[in-house]
């Protein structure tokens, strides 16, 4: 298995919209700006994604992308897949070599990929958070509930004396 910039991209980008799950749909905009690339890699990531069914886009207001399935159902080495360009760095096997030696290194390596392989699909992206410590949603109250609030502050009321009732 070959993990390039692409895989690593791919799943810090999946980490985040995991992250992000309970907030709704992740714009790649803001994305792209925190992980530091570009926004047209980072689209091209994403329409791999897409394409094998890990991401879904919404458009309109409040649009980006999510996740299509749960954080549990959804592991590392099919997110690397996903993002690599070609097809064959899964599980690739040796070339054929004249020289028994070279040929050794290439088993040595499909072994190591393959051990790579099932290491990254058994890990999902539940167990990647589990045990983190996820930063909670802060809620600002917005122009429209600002206004509301002034309009019609909060009234104190004095507290009803228990005295009378208790005796009771």
């Amino acid at each position: 298995m070959k993990l390039s910039t692409q895989g690593q991209h791919a799943i810090m980008a999946m980490l985040a919209l995991a992250i992000h799950e309970d907030e709704g749909a992740l714009r790649l905009g803001d994305l792209a700006e925190k992980q530091g690339i570009s926004l047209s890699y980072l689209e091209q990531i994403f329409a791999r994604l897409r394409n094998h069914g890990l991401v879904e886009g919404i458009r309109g207001p409040g649009g980006g992308y999510r996740l299509t399935r749960h954080i549990e159902d959804i592991n590392l080495a099919e997110i690397v897949e996903a993002a690599e360009d070609d097809s064959e760095t899964v599980k690739r096997l040796p070339k054929r070599s004249a020289d028994q030696r070279q040929r050794l290194v290439q088993q040595m390596w499909a072994s190591l990929s393959n051990r790579i392989y099932d290491f990254l699909e058994g890990m999902t992206l539940a167990t990647m958070l589990e045990g983190q410590q996820l930063p909670r949603k802060s809620y600002h109250m917005g122009e429209t509930a600002s206004l509301i609030a002034r309009m019609f502050p909060a009234r104190h009321f004095p507290a009803p004396e228990l005295g009378h009732q208790a005796a009771m």
